[in-house]
């Protein structure tokens, strides 16, 4: 961690979820408050191409720990937090005894980092940040569909973590409302930092027609491979494209990991969609930006529940950074983002989604324009520069507590 130039403070990010700096939202957060002066540290887990357990990148040191699995059941998942949360003790005991730090900031999910916040609160006076990226609760009703025992520990977890607290930031006014109401913080400290974009990451290119695997055109997709990403409803809205429309001139680019990936894949392949459908995992910044530059339409499948209705999609913000026109299930927040670039499929209804499509792939000229509509709504409200200053701001108030 080098040493802050600015007010000499410094923060350890804990992130369980996603390896930094893969994980875009929490590196262009640490990034802002490198350059404003913090010395930062993150902790996070190792992934593909961020095997390293300890590395120095731009000023900014990762420490990373393996996990042993990537749950998908309830004792998958249980086993990894608990992994999780001891290699975090762990390693922000090493910062904390080789660096020092003043401040934790907490990226869920999921919401048991509170435990080390406390501890650290507790025994040496340190400040204790939590970004809300995922409403848990209903992420756990999204994956599993019941409110058991393990509900009301998510409950539990989030109520204990904002009461840990001194400040918190949301994604968006949903979160930013579960934090006052159901969260019980006092609303001052509760700042909304939306994930926008960055514009030099997100470059549009020219497109690599190799990737339309002989065919005229592209529908691309960039998301996690998980049940309620509703992948599912994407290959029936291609399955309907191809044999009920009978429209074999496009094809479908499917980027990212998780855990529902090979599922998906035979999926497709009993559907007979394996010439239509391109699955490329979890890849590079290039060969994401590839695709989607490649993309005539961008789509977003995500399931109507309570959670997607309620969170912001950094895919819809990144399509449109790319000025790409959009098909997305009609959601609360998605909506917000994407206003005129998209149009907006019966909730859950794949042969909408599919018809929404062929109504955009036969108008070029509604194609430009939604995805200048998009374009421009990034650049002049939505891109990371309008939500740098509102991280500061928080990091503000977050030092102003007790001082």
């Amino acid at each position: 961690m080098t040493e802050s130039a600015g007010n000499g403070r410094r923060v350890l990010f804990i992130v369980e979820n996603l390896p930094s700096p893969f994980d875009r939202r929490v590196w262009q957060e640490a990034t802002t408050l490198r350059d404003a002066g913090y010395g930062v540290a993150i902790i996070c887990p190792t992934g593909k191409g961020y095997e390293s357990k300890h590395e120095v990148i731009d000023g900014i040191d990762i420490y990373r720990h393996n996990l042993p699995t990537e749950g998908s059941g309830a004792l998958g998942y249980l086993v990894e937090y608990t992994a999780a949360l001891f290699w975090q003790f762990v390693l922000a005991w090493k910062v904390h005894r080789k660096h020092g730090f003043d401040a934790i900031h907490a990226c869920n999910p999921p919401d048991d980092i509170f435990v080390v916040g406390k501890f650290y609160k507790t025994f040496f006076g340190k400040r204790f940040l939590f970004d809300h990226h995922d409403i848990n609760p209903e992420l756990y009703l999204a994956k599993f569909g019941r409110k058991d025992f393990l509900y009301k520990v998510m409950l539990a977890w989030e109520r204990w973590t904002f009461a840990t607290a001194d400040v918190s930031i949301a994604t968006n006014e949903s979160y930013r409302k579960i934090a006052i109401e159901r969260g019980k913080m006092d609303p001052e400290k509760v700042f909304v930092v939306r994930s926008g974009p960055s514009l030099e990451r997100l470059k549009i290119l020219p497109p690599n027609d190799s990737l339309k695997n002989g065919r005229r055109f592209l529908v691309g997709y960039v998301g996690v491979m998980g049940k309620q990403e509703g992948v599912h409803y994407l290959l029936e809205a291609t399955k309907h494209v191809v044999q009920a429309i009978n429209r074999q001139d496009v094809h479908f680019g499917i980027v990212g990991g998780g855990t529902e990936l090979d599922e998906l894949k035979t999926m497709a392949k009993e559907m007979g969609l394996d010439d239509y459908v391109t699955f490329t995992g979890r890849v590079p910044d290039q060969e994401m930006l590839e695709m989607l530059n490649t993309a005539d339409v961008c789509v977003n499948p995500d399931v109507h529940n309570e959670m997607n209705d309620k969170s912001t999609m950094n895919k819809i913000m990144e399509y449109m950074a790319l000025a790409k026109p959009i098909v997305q299930f009609d959601l609360t927040e998605g909506r917000f983002s994407a206003q005129d670039a998209s149009l907006y499929a019966k909730r859950n209804d794949p042969i909408d989604m599919a018809e929404k499509i062929i109504e955009l792939i036969d108008d070029p000229e509604r194609r430009r324009a939604m995805g200048e509509f998009g374009r421009n709504r990034v650049v002049n409200e939505l891109e990371w520069s309008y939500e740098a200053p509102k991280l500061l701001a928080a990091y503000d108030a977050l030092f102003e507590i007790n001082s």
